[in-house]
């Protein structure tokens, strides 16, 4: 295994490696890793000559210090996860001073409005936090290409934008999205679910799916009103929000244009465990 805990060993071996035409895959995470993450680095794989995987719990995109403090980590298990797929792998677990030298603040960005709709609304300065890491690691390891999960719509809308208005030479991948056998979504905040909450949590999909057949015949408006009635009569989950929107601008689809494509977006806490989906509409 290629492992680095800090970014001039890291620039460094990678300079080694790189020929003429060498292409550099990167998976970037936050660890805890589960299978949908794994895909991500197998997707890599095949179709870069070298794959780096970050795993980096980034404090700047937590606007909640208890969601920070409690979010899981497990070096060790994702190391032997990542050494499973292939030894070959490169790892670069950084510390937070490495990767911020005690500036452990964001940089700000504009991304066209995309970041003041849904989890922007919801968590202040969160995609600030994300753009800024994620801009920081792309400098460090100069990839090809890097793969995003598509359960994190927004954030992947909003990584695309970063990479097109700094005219980073990478090229953005967005990946589907990997379930549990009940259907709810993969996710590292997943672990934090007791077996009973993890079961019944596949609600969460269930309401999008019922959500995708009434937008085929109902307004959005009404649509968004049945699923906040919904989960009204379940007090065992907490509706953030909802929202149907434009895939590109992530505005909120006010009225239907057969021209655009849509996109259902959701947060709810399950016990205080947030947890997020996305399906597409069209």
């Amino acid at each position: 295994m290629h492992i680095f805990y800090g970014k001039a060993a890291l620039r460094d071996y990678l300079k080694s490696i790189k020929t003429s035409n060498f292409t550099i895959g990167f998976v970037p995470t936050m660890g805890a890793l589960h299978q949908g993450h794994l895909s991500l680095i197998q997707k890599s794989m095949q179709e870069n000559q070298a794959t780096v995987v970050s795993i980096f719990v980034n404090p700047t995109q937590f606007n909640n210090p208890e969601d920070l403090a409690k979010y899981p980590r497990t070096l060790d298990e994702d190391i032997q996860k990542i050494g499973n797929l292939s030894p070959e792998i490169i790892v670069f677990a950084p510390t937070v001073e490495d990767i911020y030298e005690g500036q452990t603040v964001s940089q700000s960005f504009d991304f066209d409005g995309l970041e003041n709709q849904m989890e922007g609304k919801f968590r202040p300065g969160h995609f600030n936090g994300v753009g800024t890491i994620v801009k920081r690691l792309f400098e460090i390891v100069e990839p090809t290409n890097a793969y995003f999960g598509e359960k994190d719509f927004q954030q992947l809308q909003i990584i695309k934008k970063m990479v097109a208005k700094n005219n980073l030479k990478v090229t953005i991948k967005g990946c589907p999205i990997f379930r549990e056998p009940n259907n709810l979504a993969m996710s590292s905040r997943n672990a934090l679910l007791s077996s009973k909450e993890k079961q019944e949590a596949s609600l969460i999909y269930q309401t999008l799916i019922d959500a995708k057949t009434k937008f085929k015949k109902n307004s959005a408006t009404a649509v968004t009103d049945w699923i906040q009635k919904s989960f009204e009569k379940n007090p065992d989950f907490k509706l953030e929000y909802f929202q149907i929107a434009d895939e590109a601008t992530l505005l909120p689809c006010l009225r239907k244009n057969k021209n655009k494509k849509y996109r259902a977006f959701i947060a709810v806490f399950v016990n205080n465990i947030r947890l997020i989906d996305t399906i597409s509409l069209n």
